[in-house]
C-alpha cells in the first residue's frame, strides 16, 4: 500500500476540550483511567479528509527513557472502544508514550453508513495513524479483530512503522465465517448464513440489534467471555453500550456481521518479522486453543524465534481487561527487551 503525502496541518484536529489541555500523564494515585477522563481529554483526527477518528493519547512518566523507547498503539476489539484499555494504559504509560484509538465504526469514532466495513479497512487506518500523527516506530498492541487489523497492517508495512506486535487472543477474521476448518464452525454455519439473511432486512436487523445492546444482554454475554467474572462491571457493561446508541452504529454492526471475513493470520504471520509477543487467555470461547487459529499460535514459538507465546490460566477473551495483572506481568518485561529508538 502507498504512503499518501499529507498536510498535517489540515489533517490533525483537536476538540475543544483536548486544545486547551496536553495530553494525560501517569500522575495519579490511580492505575484505572475513569471514562469521564479518557473522554474529556480525547482528540480527534480525519482519516482521508473525511472521517473523525477518536484518539487518546498518555504520556510516558519517564523522562530517563520515554522519549527513547517506542510509542505503543491499543487496538480494541469488537463492539469495545478506547476505555476497554482503561486499566492498562497508565501501567503502560510508564516508560511508553501510549496512544489509543477507535476503529472507524465504533467508540467515539464516525460511524459512516454508507461505507463498507472490512479487515482491510481498518489495518489502512492504523497504518495511516502512525505516518499522520504517532510519526515514530510503533508497537502494535490489539485484541481480538483488533490484533487482526495489527497483523494485516504489520504484513503490509514491512520493518519501518512497526517495532513490535502484542496479539490478545487474535482472531481469525472479522466475523466467525473465517474459520471454516473448524468443526463448530462447520456446525455452526448455516446459521451464520442465516443471520445474514435476517441482519440484510432492516426492520429484523433493527429488531435484532435493539436485544443484542440491552445491558442485560450485554452482561450476559462478557461474563461467557471472561475468566474473572469481577471485571464485569457496570463501566464495562456501558463501555460497549454507549457507542451502540450512537447513530450508524446499527448499521456497522450489521456491515461488520455480513460482511467478508477478510485475511487468515495463519496466512499473513509469516510475513512478518518484528519482534511478536502472543497472549492468550485459556477460557475463550471465540478463540479456543484447541481451534485451529489457537492452535496455530500455539505453534507458532517453536519454528519462528521472533515470537513469545504465553497462554493465560483462567483469562477470557479479553485478556488485558480480565485480569490486567497477568498481562502486565508478561508485557512489561516483553517491552523492556525491546531495542530503543
Amino acid at each position: 500500500m502507498r504512503r499518501r503525502k499529507i498536510d498535517f496541518t489540515h489533517q490533525i484536529i483537536t476538540n475543544a476540550s483536548s486544545s486547551l489541555s496536553p495530553s494525560l500523564t501517569t500522575n495519579g494515585s490511580s492505575n484505572i483511567l475513569e471514562i469521564s477522563e479518557i473522554k474529556e481529554n480525547s482528540k480527534k483526527w480525519k482519516w482521508r479528509g473525511e472521517y473523525s477518528i477518536n484518539y487518546f493519547v498518555v504520556q510516558s512518566s519517564s523522562s530517563a527513557n520515554g522519549s527513547l523507547n517506542p510509542p505503543l498503539l491499543l487496538i480494541h476489539g469488537f463492539g469495545a472502544s478506547i476505555p476497554h484499555w482503561r486499566r492498562n494504559m497508565r501501567v503502560l504509560a510508564e516508560n511508553n508514550t501510549v496512544y489509543a484509538i477507535d476503529l472507524l465504526g465504533f467508540g467515539d469514532s464516525d460511524k459512516p453508513s454508507d461505507f463498507a466495513y472490512t479487515m482491510e479497512s481498518w489495518a489502512q487506518l492504523i497504518l495511516d495513524f502512525l505516518d499522520e500523527v504517532v510519526q515514530k516506530p510503533t508497537v502494535l498492541v490489539g485484541n481480538s479483530i483488533g490484533s487482526l487489523a495489527c497483523v494485516i497492517a504489520t504484513s503490509e508495512s514491512g520493518s519501518s512503522r512497526v517495532q513490535g506486535l502484542v496479539l490478545l487472543n487474535c482472531s481469525g477474521g472479522m466475523n466467525n465465517k473465517a474459520v471454516v476448518d473448524d468443526w463448530r464452525i462447520k456446525l455452526l454455519l448455516p446459521l451464520f448464513w442465516l443471520i445474514d439473511f435476517l441482519l440484510n432486512q432492516p426492520f429484523i436487523a433493527s429488531a435484532i440489534f435493539e436485544r443484542v445492546k440491552q445491558r442485560e444482554t450485554l452482561k450476559n454475554v462478557l461474563l461467557s467471555v471472561y475468566g474473572n467474572k469481577d471485571s464485569v462491571d457496570d463501566d464495562l457493561v456501558e463501555i460497549i453500550k454507549g457507542p451502540a446508541d450512537a447513530a450508524g452504529a446499527l448499521d456497522a454492526f450489521v456491515s461488520i456481521i455480513t460482511g467478508p471475513p477478510g485475511p487468515n493470520p495463519i496466512k499473513l504471520m509469516r510475513r512478518i518479522s518484528q519482534p511478536v509477543l502472543v497472549l492468550w487467555g485459556n477460557e475463550d470461547p471465540f478463540t479456543p486453543l484447541d481451534g485451529p487459529v489457537g492452535r496455530f499460535f500455539s505453534s507458532l514459538p517453536s519454528t519462528s524465534p521472533n515470537i513469545t507465546l504465553s497462554v493465560l490460566d483462567g483469562v477470557g477473551h479479553c485478556p488485558h481487561d480480565d485480569r490486567p495483572e497477568l498481562v502486565h506481568e508478561k508485557l512489561l518485561p516483553w517491552l523492556a527487551s525491546l531495542p530503543s529508538s
